[in-house]
């Protein structure tokens, strides 16, 4: 491919509202272009990479066993009223407009393909001899992004590969699991990603268990927990550390010390002279507790809950939300199942304290009469002459000690690991590491789904016995379009794309410094059209152009391999061979040159 007949359109402006670098160099090497807030057009530079992109997840998805298929992108709503899931998923799940009545008032634009899948296998999926299966498509989504961001990295319009699982098994979905698992190691290997695979939260999608796959870089949004040894990484919606020791200081005398008007945790540590870390945060949430199924239930009523964390500390809403349930259930013999908490309205919380907002603590609640489930944190249960409010407004109390002023278990209080994990905090594997909290950006994520979907939507199969069972499930899903970023976010410098030969759109970029010098563009026509018979993605910029002009070009898009042919060099016999990420300059003969950038080329593409 000549530069000329090309469409490349590079710029040397950086936009101004673009802060992440994959999305300024995106921008500035012409690879997309916005065309609404979230929504991109790629041009042919970019689409050469995301379809490399997308051949390197199909052939690891072929070997991983799974078949490929298609799904619609428009969905009608019944099918997401099945799974409950219209609530769930909110203002991400678009619908289509149109008058009452209308078709396109039922339908909405598919975020994801759960629904779907699941309708496919109820329709086809009758025999455990059919088991188990592994679908997948490469489909473009959509979401109700509030704001979209950073490029390509939170976009309302985006291109997934997501692949489902079908079992008779928790054993087999297992084994379906770690196979989706082993082959996004090789698809994010082979990419030329610095990843890393953490524990998860599976959020709406829901399921037993999930894992992430996260590249380390100050662009991401997401945060992850990763110990210096790597013996544990998780994200810091699901990480857990050790558990802290107990402080075995000598318990004092409470005390009551007037604070008017000091409220937060800055204020009453200033105003007591303490720290945050010896402070008690009481949490007030309200939730309602799941039925428990029975004809003879009332409807369940919301139910207060208070939580406890240290004041340095912050309440992870998933782990506070699973501990709800567990308070439940082992108060009223629920299923534990995970209780969506809100925070108290200020109502509530005087009503259940007696003071104003600002000034609740754990030792006198009972006072009220009102009734509450306690869960208090770990790192709160070994505490020692803590600081916290005294239910009674403008003061607190000092010398507050768990279990001596209040129970932390019994009928109606658990002691549970409720709270977001802080840099500092040790392994919870036992081997003393340190955990480092790192931004990361989310580019794959697998789930162990169970029965969630085929449950809802009565996806059956018959077993062995020819009794009717629910499918067992899994999904799978990467971002294409993150994968390109990513690798761009993870291989640039100041002078533009470091891109992996694996995905770069082109593999070698041959420079003809003085294109109106016949042997000049005999010469490097010969290397283009010698690499691109022997399979290497060539690019020959034969523009008009000054050296520096040139350079810059190359620099800035990023292909791998650089041949410089000039007059001067081939007056001795060579050219020059350039690597993108080395500054050393090779020259060599041309016809050397074209081996050795094949080799280059070769060795880029071995498969992980």
């Amino acid at each position: 491919m000549r530069w000329t007949q090309y469409f490349i359109v590079t710029s040397k402006e950086t936009p101004k509202d673009a802060t992440a670098a994959s999305h300024r160099l995106m921008l500035r090497t012409g690879m997309v272009r916005q065309l609404a807030a979230g929504i991109y057009s790629y041009l042919p530079l970019g689409y050469r990479s995301l379809r490399k992109v997308e051949e390197i997840v199909r052939e690891e998805m072929q070997r991983a066993g799974a078949i490929e298929l298609m799904m619609p992108i428009l969905h009608p709503i019944d099918l997401w009223e099945e799974t409950n899931r219209v609530a769930a998923m909110g203002d991400v799940l678009l619908r289509l407009g149109g008058p009452e009545g209308d078709w396109r008032a039922s339908m909405v634009l598919g975020p994801t393909h759960e629904e779907v899948i699941t309708e496919i296998a109820r329709a086809y999926l009758k025999s455990y001899k059919q088991l188990p299966i592994n679908l997948y498509q490469i489909q473009l989504k959509f979401r109700g992004e509030a704001r979209p961001k950073s490029g390509v990295l939170r976009t309302r319009e985006f291109l997934m590969k997501d692949a489902y699982s079908f079992h008779d098994s928790v054993e087999s979905l297992d084994e379906g699991y770690q196979k989706m698992y082993d082959a996004y190691c090789r698809i994010f290997s082979r990419c030329g990603l610095p990843y890393a695979p953490v524990e998860a939260e599976s959020g709406p999608i829901g399921g037993d268990a999930s894992h992430e796959f996260m590249v380390l870089t100050d662009a991401g949004e997401d945060v992850v927990a990763l110990t210096e040894n790597k013996d544990y990484a998780a994200n810091t919606e699901r990480a857990v550390c050790a558990p802290l020791a107990q402080d075995n200081a000598e318990m004092k005398a409470i005390e009551e010390v007037h604070t008017p008007n000091q409220r937060t945790i800055d204020e009453v540590t200033a105003f007591l002279k303490t720290s945050p870390s010896q402070m008690i945060k009481t949490l007030v949430y309200t939730g309602t507790p799941p039925s428990t199924g029975k004809k003879t239930d009332a409807p369940a009523e919301p139910a207060i809950f208070v939580a406890l964390v240290r004041g340095d500390h912050d309440a992870n809403e998933n782990k506070l939300n699973r501990a709800a349930g567990k308070a439940w259930a082992a108060a009223s013999g629920g299923d534990g199942a995970s209780i969506s908490l809100e925070l108290a309205d200020e109502g509530t919380i005087k009503r259940l304290t007696g003071a104003d907002v600002g000034f609740a603590g754990p030792h006198t609640l009972g006072k009220s009469g009102v009734p509450y489930f306690l869960i208090v944190d770990q790192a709160v249960s070994v505490m020692r002459n803590a600081a916290t409010g005294a239910n009674k407004t403008d003061y607190h109390a000092v010398n507050v000690n768990p279990v001596r002023d209040f129970a932390i278990n019994g009928e109606r209080a658990i002691v549970a690991d409720i709270r977001n994990v802080v840099d500092g905090d040790l392994s919870p594997k036992g081997s003393g590491s340190p955990i480092r909290l790192r931004k990361a950006i989310e580019v794959g994520h697998v789930f162990k789904l169970g029965t969630k979907y085929s449950d809802a939507m009565g996806a059956t199969y018959l077993d062995k016995n020819g009794k009717a069972k629910t499918l067992i499930m899994g999904c799978y899903g990467i971002g294409l379009n993150r994968i390109m970023a990513s690798a761009i976010e993870s291989n640039h410098d100041e002078n533009g794309i470091m891109w992996p030969m694996s995905i770069a759109p082109f593999q070698v970029l041959v420079v003809a410094l003085d294109p109106r010098d016949d042997e000049v563009m005999q010469t490097a026509a010969n290397i283009h059209d010698a690499l691109e018979t022997a399979g290497v993605d060539t690019l020959l910029d034969d523009r008009d152009e000054r050296a520096g002009f040139k350079f810059k070009d190359a620099d800035l898009i990023g292909i791998p391999v650089r041949i410089t042919v000039g007059r001067k060099a081939l007056a001795d016999g060579v050219v020059e061979v350039k690597l993108r990420t080395s500054e050393d300059i090779e020259k060599i003969a041309p016809d050397a040159a074209i081996e050795r950038a094949k080799s280059l080329a070769y060795a880029g593409l071995v498969t992980a």
